[in-house]
C-alpha cells in the first residue's frame, strides 16, 4: 500500500492534467490523505486505532480504507480512476475503480458515526458515487442529475452523513451506470454495531467480496461495455480462480460471509461440507426466527446475502457458484457438442494443414484443463487450478474454504493442503467384481406375468359419427 500525497499527478492516465489545474495546494490540503493499493492479495483486517472499537472485517483480494478523525467525523477519500486490475496470475485487465483497485477498498464505520467522503474523479467522464442500501439525505443519495450534479472530470465532491443502522452494504456510479460498472467501479460498505445486537453475533471471521462479471475477449484487456448477459469472466472482486485466495479460518470459529451482487444475473452460492444461515441482507439483519439452515443460497442481482456457520468439519471444502459455467474462464459458449464423434482420421488430416488444430469435446470438456494448447497472451486458462491431486477443473466464482484446528486466532495466512487421516480419502477398487444381479421384483411386480390378464383382450375401437352441417351427431 502506498499513499498518494500527490495523487493528482497525470501518470499518464486520463483526466490527471485537468486534476492538477482544477483544485489548489490550499484545497488539496484540507483533504485526508488519498491511499492506494496495487497488490491484489488479501490484506490483513484493518483494526480501528481511533473511534469505536469493531472486529473488523476481511476483503477477500482486497482491503479496506484508512481513515482520519477531524472533529469527531470520520474522512474517507475515495479517487474514481482507471486501474490495472490482475485478475489471475499472468492475466490482467484495464478497469475503472477506486485508489487503485477494482473494486475500491472495503470502508468501515461503526453505527452512528458520523461519515464524511472525499471523492475525487480522474476517470475521463463525469462520475457520481450511490451508497447502495444507506439511510442518509436525499441530497446524498449519489444520482447524477436527480439528486446532485455529475462529478466532472478533476472534480472533488463531498458526501456528508451519519451511518444510521448496521449492516452490509455496497457503493457504485449513478452516472453512465453500465459503461462504469462494466469497468469494474464498486465497492463494499460494512456499519458495524455500536453496542451488542440481539441479531448479530459476535464472529471470529468476518469475509466480505462482490460479485462483478466481464467481457473480456482473448488476449485483450479492456472489457465490452455492451454486453447485457453473455460475459466469459465470472469474478469474486475481479479475480477469477485460481487467483481467488483461500477463506482460512480455524476450526469451531464462528464465521461470517458477506457477498453482494453487481452482475447482471443471480448467483446460487454453494458451500462443501457445512449447513449455514442467512442472517443477513442489504435491509440489515434477518430475525432468528426467520433463518433456516441451508448449503446455497441465491444472491440476486442488487442484492446482498450474510451467511453464518461454524467451521466444524475441517479439510479444504469448495466453495463456489452452482452455476457451472460461472465457474469457467474465458468461455465462449458457441462451441458444438462433439461428444462421441470420432475425430481421428479428420483430426490427423487437419493437423497437416494446421499444426496446432486440437479436437475440442469428443469425450467431454475435461481434458481442456490438461490440453497445452496455445492461447492468446493476456488470457486466463479455461478450466485450470491444481489441487493436491491433480487438476481441480475449475475457474471463474470459485474458492476453497481451509479449516483447521491449529490455524492460529486472527491469523488469515494459508496453511497449505489439508493433510488428510488415514483412511479417509475415497480411493480406486481393485479388487474383483461381481456380476451385476437383477432384483428379483424389478419387473415382475410392475409387468410380470402374474400381473397379466388370463385371456386375451379384444379392443374395439368406434369412430364418432360426422358431423354435418346443423346436425349434432351421436358420441
Amino acid at each position: 500500500m502506498n499513499a498518494r500525497r500527490e495523487f493528482f499527478k497525470a501518470a499518464g492516465l486520463a483526466g490527471g492534467a485537468v486534476a492538477a489545474a482544477a483544485v489548489s495546494r490550499v484545497a488539496l490540503a484540507a483533504l485526508p490523505e488519498a491511499v492506494s493499493q496495487s497488490s491484489a492479495n488479501t490484506m490483513a483486517p484493518l483494526v480501528p486505532d481511533t473511534g469505536r472499537p469493531y472486529n473488523p472485517v476481511v476483503t477477500l483480494n482486497g482491503w479496506t480504507l484508512p481513515w482520519r478523525m477531524r472533529q469527531g467525523v470520520k474522512e474517507f477519500h475515495l479517487v474514481a480512476e482507471p486501474v490495472v486490475r490482475e485478475m489471475a496470475p499472468g492475466f490482467k485487465a484495464h478497469l475503472w475503480g477506486y485508489n487503485g483497485q477494482s473494486p475500491g477498498p472495503t470502508i468501515e464505520v461503526v453505527e452512528g458515526d458520523r461519515v464524511r467522503i472525499f471523492v475525487t474523479n480522474r476517470l475521463p467522464e463525469h462520475t457520481s458515487v450511490h451508497w447502495h442500501g444507506q439511510r442518509l439525505p436525499n441530497g446524498m443519495d449519489g444520482v447524477s442529475g436527480l439528486t446532485q450534479r455529475s462529478i466532472q472530470p478533476g472534480k472533488t465532491f463531498v458526501y456528508e452523513f451519519e451511518a444510521r443502522r448496521p449492516g452490509t452494504f455496497m457503493y457504485h456510479p449513478h452516472a453512465d451506470e453500465m459503461t462504469q460498472m462494466a469497468m469494474g467501479m464498486m465497492g463494499m460498505w460494512i456499519t458495524h454495531p455500536k453496542a451488542p445486537h440481539p441479531w448479530i453475533a459476535e464472529v471470529q471471521r468476518d469475509f466480505c467480496f462482490l460479485l462483478n462479471a466481464y467481457d473480456i475477449d482473448p488476449g485483450s484487456y479492456t472489457p465490452k461495455i455492451m454486453t447485457m448477459l453473455d460475459f466469459n469472466l465470472w469474478s469474486w472482486n475481479s479475480r477469477v480462480f485460481p487467483g481467488i485466495d483461500a477463506l482460512n479460518v480455524r476450526q469451531h470459529d464462528k464465521v461470517r460471509i458477506r457477498v453482494g451482487n453487481l452482475t447482471m444475473t443471480n448467483h446460487p452460492i454453494h458451500l462443501h461440507g457445512h449447513e449455514f444461515q442467512v442472517t443477513g441482507t442489504d435491509g440489515g439483519p434477518t430475525p432468528p426466527g426467520a433463518r433456516w439452515s441451508e448449503v446455497t443460497t441465491d444472491v440476486a442481482v442488487g442484492q446482498m446475502r450474510q451467511i453464518e456457520f461454524v467451521a466444524d468439519e475441517p479439510g479444504d471444502w469448495a466453495f463456489h457458484c452452482h452455476k457451472s459455467h460461472h465457474t469457467m474462464n474465458a468461455m465462449g459458449h458457441n462451441v458444438p457438442t462433439l461428444i462421441g464423434v470420432d475425430h481421428s482420421g479428420l483430426a490427423k488430416q487437419i493437423s497437416q494443414l494446421i499444426p496446432d488444430y486440437m479436437v475440442m469435446g469428443e469425450r467431454g470438456m475435461a481434458d481442456m484443463g490438461e490440453m497445452e494448447m496455445p492461447i492468446p497472451d493476456n488470457t486466463a486458462p479455461m478450466m485450470t487450478g491444481q489441487g493436491p491431486f491433480g487438476g481441480v477443473e475449475m475457474g471463474g466464482m470459485f474458492s476453497v474454504l481451509k479449516v483447521r484446528k491449529d490455524q492460529p486466532h486472527g491469523n488469515y495466512q494459508d496453511p497449505g493442503w489439508y493433510q488428510h487421516p488415514p483412511g479417509s480419502v475415497a480411493y480406486e477398487w481393485t479388487g474383483a467384481l461381481a456380476p451385476a444381479s437383477r432384483s428379483q421384483s424389478g419387473g415382475t411386480a410392475a409387468m410380470g406375468a402374474n400381473n397379466m390378464p388370463a385371456a386375451e383382450v379384444e379392443v374395439q375401437v368406434r369412430k364418432p359419427p360426422s358431423h354435418k352441417a346443423g346436425g349434432h351427431g351421436e358420441h
